[in-house]
């Protein structure tokens, strides 16, 4: 490939679809790789539909070669939120895709430190999305695993490419578990459940739809992801938009089975932790293929969601109050939710992305059969 390599900003919803078309044409038929829904990346990268550029900018980059063909592209964020909140002048890269060529690959990279600069902006770090709801780190291990919808997919070159560029330095890895659902529930969590609920009246709480959307616990849900994850890497808190459209993107349309709060019956049956899951939609993405739900994609997703036509489950979110963690509010989580995961047929469950310093969730995992599979590094860069 002649290295002769051109970086096009992009203005123009068609400039759009484009930059979201390269990752499908990069990755076909690739058999780890999990297209991403559509219109769920439009819905991101669209400033009129994502309530995160309430605090975020952003400009998307496509590299062309000498014969105008796309092989790469990039986006340039700035949360000034969440620089305000840790005190940084940081530029986020994200949507980082790129053929195996370094003349491309570095003038990606350069392209969003020159525009994080021109916004005054000291450091270069990802990959991260707009916040930290969205996909974040580049993956380093687990090449030969199945991804998810939820994690970002990348050859091994990526990492080559990267920690070549100068100065780039490992800022933050996740660690993500595969883990086998047990015919019985652990004794540990089974008995821990136990004892909470009589030592210090904590119950387990299924949802019903209306309290989850007009009476409020969505957003209380919410709430305590503000409280939980307040002091992890660079989060900042959701604004009431972002609550809103995460209650109706994923709780309003969520098997309520698979949803698992516990409340303190003795501060009124306080929402003090819950957690999220869905059925996994990775192998009826990949027969889709191009992230299209129509005209028989939805079809595919709709057998996932309505009939667990699958044999994994993701454990999208828990949040436990500070106050409530040595509690064991967690045991009472898992103890319903491997019940109800027997009750569907689960055997798999994917534990989403957890940062390698926090062994407290981590050390969960020692209960059961686990693997930790997959890993994803975040770095960063001064320009």
């Amino acid at each position: 490939m002649n290295d002769e390599i051109r970086i096009i900003p992009i203005t123009t919803k068609k400039g759009l679809k484009t930059f979201i078309q390269f990752h499908y044409d990069l990755y076909r038929d690739h058999k780890f790789a999990i297209p991403f829904l559509r219109f769920d990346e439009m819905n991101t990268l669209d400033p009129k539909k994502n309530p995160a550029f309430e605090f975020c900018e952003a400009q998307y980059f496509l590299a062309v070669d000498s014969e105008a063909r796309i092989v790469g592209r990039i986006a340039g964020i700035i949360n000034h939120r969440a620089n305000e909140e840790w005190n940084k002048k940081q530029v986020r890269f994200g949507w980082f895709d790129f053929v195996d060529n370094v003349a491309v690959s570095c003038a990606l990279l350069r392209a969003v430190e020159n525009w994080g600069k021109s916004k005054g902006m000291n450091e270069c770090v990802g990959p991260l999305g707009f916040t930290d709801m969205d996909r974040e780190g580049l993956l380093i291990e687990g090449f030969d695993r199945k991804s998810t919808m939820y994690i970002n997919y990348n050859y091994p070159y990526y990492k080559t490419h990267l920690e070549s560029y100068p100065l780039y330095e490992k800022d933050n890895d996740w660690l993500e578990y595969r883990i086998r659902i047990p015919e019985v529930t652990p004794a540990k969590f089974a008995k821990t459940a136990q004892m909470i609920e009589s030592r210090y009246n904590l119950h387990v709480h299924k949802f019903t739809r209306r309290e989850l959307t007009s009476g409020g616990m969505g957003r209380k849900v919410f709430e305590i992801v503000n409280e939980t994850y307040k002091n992890l890497y660079d989060f900042q808190q959701l604004t009431e938009k972002q609550i809103d459209e995460y209650v109706n993107t994923y709780i309003k349309k969520a098997d309520l089975n698979l949803v698992t709060g516990v409340v303190d019956g003795n501060a009124g049956n306080k929402l003090v932790a819950f957690g999220v899951s869905f059925p996994s939609f990775t192998d009826a993405l990949r027969e889709i293929g191009d992230g299209k739900l129509f005209p028989t994609g939805w079809l595919k997703v709709l057998k996932v969601l309505k009939w667990h036509k699958t044999d994994t489950v993701d454990l999208l979110l828990i949040g436990v109050l500070p106050e409530y963690r040595k509690k064991g509010a967690n045991a009472l989580i898992f103890a319903d939710l491997i019940k109800q995961y027997r009750r569907y047929g689960f055997k798999w469950a994917e534990a989403m992305p957890q940062m390698e310093t926090n062994t407290g969730v981590q050390s969960q995992w020692q209960y059961l059969e686990s693997e930790q599979h997959r890993r994803h590094r975040c770095y960063k860069k001064k320009i």
